[in-house]
Formats: C-alpha cells, structure tokens, sequence
C-alpha cells in the first residue's frame, strides 16, 4: 500500500491529502451510481405511464357499450369514469409515483368489479364490440404487468442502494429517497382475464 502511495509522496502530496482525495472518487462514483439507478426507475416509471395512458384510452369505449346494458351499475360506471379523468391527468412524476400507484389500483380494483357484473347481462357478453374491446383491454394488461416488472426491478436496485452503507450516506447527502414498489392488489393476484367473461 505505501508503494503505491510513493507517486503522490515523491509529487509532494502528503498522506491526509492523498486520502481525502480518495474518499472523494469513491464519494462520487456513489453518487453517478445512484444517479444512475434513479433515472432508471424514472425511465421505468415513465414506461408504466405510457401503457397506463393507452389503458386509460380504451377505458370509455367499454364503458360506452356497458351503458347500453348495465342499467344497474350506474355507480360503478361513474366510480370507474371519476378515477380514469384523475388518473388522465396526473403527470409522470416520480415524485407521486405512490399516489399514481394507488389511483391505479383502484382502477384495476373497480375494472375487475366491472368484468364479475358482466355475468349478469348476456346480452353484453356476446356483444361483439365488447368482445373485441375487452380482448384488447386484457393484451394491454399483460404490456402495463411488463412494465411493472421492469419498474420494479430497477426500484430494487435502486431500494438496495439507498439503504445499504457506504451508499446510504450519500443517498442522505443528496437526499435520494427508496421508491416504492408497485405490490398486487387483491384483485390483481386473482388475475382476472376478461376474455373468459365473454363468449364468442
């Protein structure tokens, strides 16, 4: 180890110097790498809100056919259209991904519901709009449980990161926070597929 300090000695660098200056590299490629991992959750989360917007999209016209059917489910319709005008309008900001998640799920949860009610209305399940709609709905599910994945993986990184030591101190310093996962909702994990709701 003295070896290698000889250089820096013969340069006139003293020992206190040559240390602090060593702290200070391993401070900063802390800090690039936790940049790194934040803009990679960022880019995540961005991707998420690109195939939730396109999920929001297709939305109205299932509500739209289910009005004509649905005479009593008038609530759950105007529940599902109230969460999907706030949700339209929150910004991809990382900084209320929490709150963005949630009004998710609250949307999966109300969509779910959505689908069960369909049983009562035969008439619905083999209208043929509906059908083509809801199979579309349920491809668009299986690109937003991608980008989760996705998400989720680089909040891990990032997670571990922000709370392990020596990164910790730095997380501190530039005050990068842990992010939240995004977990399954009770729904969710009964992983309902519109398509068995529907028959041809």
């Amino acid at each position: 180890m003295e070896k290698q300090f000889v250089p820096f000695l013969q340069q006139g660098w003293s020992v206190p110097t040559i240390i602090i200056v060593a702290v200070l590299i391993i401070l900063y490629i802390l800090y690039v790498s936790l940049i790194s991992k934040k803009n990679t959750v960022k880019e995540a989360f961005s991707s998420i809100d690109v195939q939730l917007k396109k999920r929001y999209d297709l939305i109205p016209n299932i509500l739209f056919i289910a009005n004509k059917f649905m005479e009593h489910e008038r609530e759950l319709l105007t529940n599902i259209t109230k969460l999907r005008a706030d949700a339209s309008k929150m910004p991809a900001d990382l900084n209320k991904a929490q709150e963005k998640i949630e009004l998710d799920q609250k949307i999966s949860s109300l969509m779910g519901q959505l689908m069960v009610s369909v049983e009562n209305y035969p008439q619905l399940k083999s209208d043929q709009t509906m059908i083509q709609a809801m199979q579309t709905y349920s491809e668009q599910e299986e690109h937003i449980a991608a980008a989760r994945r996705f998400y989720n993986a680089a909040v891990k990184d990032l997670n571990n990161a922000v709370e392990i030591f020596p990164s910790s101190l730095v997380a501190m310093i530039f005050n990068i926070k842990a992010m939240p996962f995004i977990e399954a909702n009770e729904t969710e994990r009964q992983r309902i597929d519109a398509s068995q709701y529907f028959t041809k």
